[in-house]
């Protein structure tokens, strides 16, 4: 496996891979582009057999990049367009995995206190929970409403616990079908801040991008189906100088 990558994103991971190896496509990798309109591009690779999984150091299974243009001066209709691809792609992973009306638990991982680390917290904080709706007052949902639930389990440093460890009682007690993980990411390149979505039915490594590895939160470990969302909001200084270097 190249050890330099310092990227969470597939996609650089996979570029990266076949420049350090002056190849066209690497074994076991799968990769498709395709526009969903003029401001939006979406690049999917498919991890198929363990040469991808050592190449570019990611488990078999499906990455989805979703690159935004011009999003800093993006109007109104534009945000919408992108909202939608991004459902659309939610959606179909989704149905990979279970039913329209299977429990979801949503996970916001990071720190609210850091800046660049606190994507998944706030996210946490608009999503609409639905199950203790559905079990007291289910009068007042629609019969097809998912039930949903949520957390910001906090990091490592603040409560002793790794998030995996939590994530285990959560699931043990009220037992969802799937986990959606949000998460922020690092990137290699500085115009992807903040305007590039990364989803996958992997799971998730936290901290694997910056060297700071936590304990999986995947399939593995939890035993349901986890869906990662990121969005890369750091770069790694001495990759970003390094890449500018090499033109």
């Amino acid at each position: 496996m190249y050890n330099s990558f310092r990227t969470d994103l597939a996609d650089e991971r996979r570029d990266i891979y076949r420049k350090a190896n002056k190849m066209e496509e690497i074994d076991g990798i799968q990769s498709q582009e395709e526009e969903f309109n003029k401001h939006i591009k979406k690049t999917k690779v498919n991890v198929t057999n363990e040469t991808g999984e050592k190449a570019i150091g990611k488990p078999k299974g499906t990455y989805v990049t979703i690159d935004i243009n011009n999003l800093k001066v993006a109007q109104e209709k534009e945000i919408e367009e992108a909202a939608t691809c991004l459902s659309q792609e939610i959606k179909e992973l989704i149905k990979k995995h279970i039913d329209e009306k299977a429990e979801i638990l949503v996970v916001g991982l990071g720190n609210e206190y850091v800046t660049p680390d606190a994507l998944g917290p706030k996210v946490i904080a608009d999503i609409d929970v639905t199950r203790h709706i559905l079990q007291y007052m289910p009068q007042y949902l629609d019969e097809n409403t998912r039930s949903v639930t949520a957390i910001s389990p906090g990091v490592l440093g603040t409560t002793g616990i790794e998030t995996v460890e939590i994530l285990k009682g959560i699931v043990d007690n009220i037992k969802p079908k799937l986990i959606i993980a949000i998460d922020a990411l690092a990137s290699r390149d500085l115009n992807r801040i903040s305007k590039t979505i990364q989803l996958s039915d992997t799971g998730i490594i936290p901290g694997a991008g910056v060297g700071n590895k936590r304990n999986e939160i995947s399939i593995n470990t939890l035993n349901i189906p986890v869906i990662a969302i990121g969005v890369p909001t750091v770069v790694d200084s001495s990759s970003y100088n390094t890449k500018n270097n090499k033109g």
